[in-house]
């Protein structure tokens, strides 16, 4: 179940904000299916709910998938995520409630910047523990900035660090490579593609542990990326199974007025 769970992670964990990079406040809503085939069972559906004050970011993001194993046994997965990130990205406090068939698990924590470590202090479902994590380690919102402004740059290939809040608690270091125009897969049959404004790119991302360096990912992710931080044409392949999110909805909101600090 934790591989199908991976792809919980891919949301969130791409990547300081880099020169003109901002992320914008949006409601997404995304349909979730088993396998890349053009009839691949639809298996549940995302939402991603991300608003911003002068404080900072407030993150919402709520997950329900339904697998049928057999005709009489079905697996089902309820993820949900509440966070905060200060503005300048320096502390990042979240809570994570997940259920495997009526077995939930909850996850909570605080995450925090300091001036020559990245401090965490997190309740996993088997007790509590205090992490230092690899200095380079981002906050969810500022590592998509992160990876937005590298792009705008014309970086074809980098690395980044990023806390995950919903598969490990801990950092993700994600190798993010360009991809050419047209590497992605196409949108199911009979479904419209939803408008995104803004520029984008085809990347691909592969996720290790940030403090072991493992050498094998845990999943790779390949997607388009909007630079308002939306995210389509999703495929995350966990080497067991594979999990595609596809657009259906979409909400962008206008960032709030605030003086700059």
């Amino acid at each position: 179940m934790r591989k199908l769970v991976c792809f919980l992670a891919a949301f969130t964990a791409l990547g300081a904000p880099g020169a003109g990079a901002q992320m914008l406040p949006h409601r997404a809503e995304y349909a979730l299916r088993l396998g890349v085939a053009a009839n691949a069972p639809r298996i549940g559906a995302a939402i991603e709910d991300l608003t911003q004050d002068c404080g900072g970011w407030h993150l919402k993001r709520d997950i329900t998938t339904e697998i049928a194993i057999t005709t009489s046994w079905k697996l089902s997965l309820v993820s949900r995520l509440d966070g905060e990130e200060r503005r300048d990205g320096s502390d990042f406090r979240f809570r994570t409630v997940q259920s495997q068939n009526g077995a939930e698990h909850e996850m909570r924590g605080r995450v925090r910047r300091g001036a020559k470590e990245v401090h965490a202090d997190i309740d996993y479902p088997g007790g509590p523990q205090q992490l230092v994590l690899p200095p380079p380690t981002l906050m969810p919102v500022a590592s998509i900035n992160k990876v937005i402004g590298r792009l705008r740059g014309g970086a074809a290939s980098f690395p980044s660090m990023a806390f995950d809040a919903e598969v490990i608690g801990d950092a993700f270091l994600v190798d993010v490579d360009q991809l050419d125009p047209g590497v992605l897969r196409g949108r199911p049959p009979g479904e419209q593609p939803v408008t995104v404004p803004g520029h984008s790119w085809p990347v691909f991302m592969s996720f290790t542990r940030g403090r072991d360096q493992q050498q094998r990912p845990l999943f790779t992710l390949k997607a388009q990326l909007f630079d308002s931080g939306v995210l389509d044409r999703m495929t995350v392949d966990t080497g067991l199974v594979t999990v595609t999110a596809d657009l259906t909805a979409l909400e962008m909101r206008k960032p709030p007025a605030c003086p700059r600090s």
